[in-house]
């Protein structure tokens, strides 16, 4: 296991001696998820913390009309997991899906817990982590609400530039909260004016 991007995440938090390190390593399990596998299934009560170490994954909601809601996405560096689920214990109403090979670096919840009294200092990165999620749903619901879809567009493509080489347009279009040809229609405006 290449651990070098989960130590530089978890480091960027907190420092771990290389005991404490060696002691939270032991808990991990790597695994690989093929493209259009998924992590975790609507119904399914999510148990596990996993860190993407290489892929990415989308999280989405199937509807009855069998289209998707599109909620977010899980870049190589990025924690996944639905907090609503794994703390409450409670089926999940979302699907994470890997939409490229990915290999992700898996805690489960009871060792994570086992970790939290054991080496005290993971609680904060739990905390960070709630922070960080609880700001990224924050700020997106804001964006949908306060800016035009080209304006939401433009953000998403200055933030997140690489979303844009892997990830059908159709997932875009949906978290951006807009129809696929009205995003076409903005990026045939944006390009074309440059």
């Amino acid at each position: 296991m290449n651990a070098d991007k989960i130590k530089h995440s978890i480091d960027s938090i907190v420092s771990l001696s290389i005991e404490e390190w060696l002691q939270l390593s032991a808990f991990i399990e790597v695994i690989t998820l093929k493209k259009n596998s998924f992590f975790l299934t609507e119904g399914q009560i999510c148990k596990s913390i996993a860190f993407v170490n290489n892929g990415l994954l989308i999280y989405f909601k199937s509807l009855r009309s069998g289209d998707d809601i599109t909620t977010d996405f899980a870049f190589e560096g990025d924690w996944v997991t639905d907090n609503y689920s794994r703390l409450n214990q409670t089926p999940s109403f979302m699907n994470i899906k890997a939409i490229e090979d990915s290999e992700l670096l898996i805690i489960n919840n009871s060792d994570l817990s086992a970790l939290f009294i054991n080496l005290p200092k993971l609680e904060r990165i739990g905390r960070v982590l709630m922070e960080q999620a609880f700001m990224k749903i924050t700020q997106h619901s804001i964006d949908l609400q306060s800016f035009s879809a080209k304006e939401r567009y433009i953000r998403m493509l200055q933030n997140y530039p690489e979303v844009f080489q892997k990830v059908p347009l159709y997932h875009i279009a949906n978290y951006l909260g807009i129809a696929p040809k009205s995003l076409s229609r903005i990026r045939n405006e944006i390009f074309n004016k440059s």
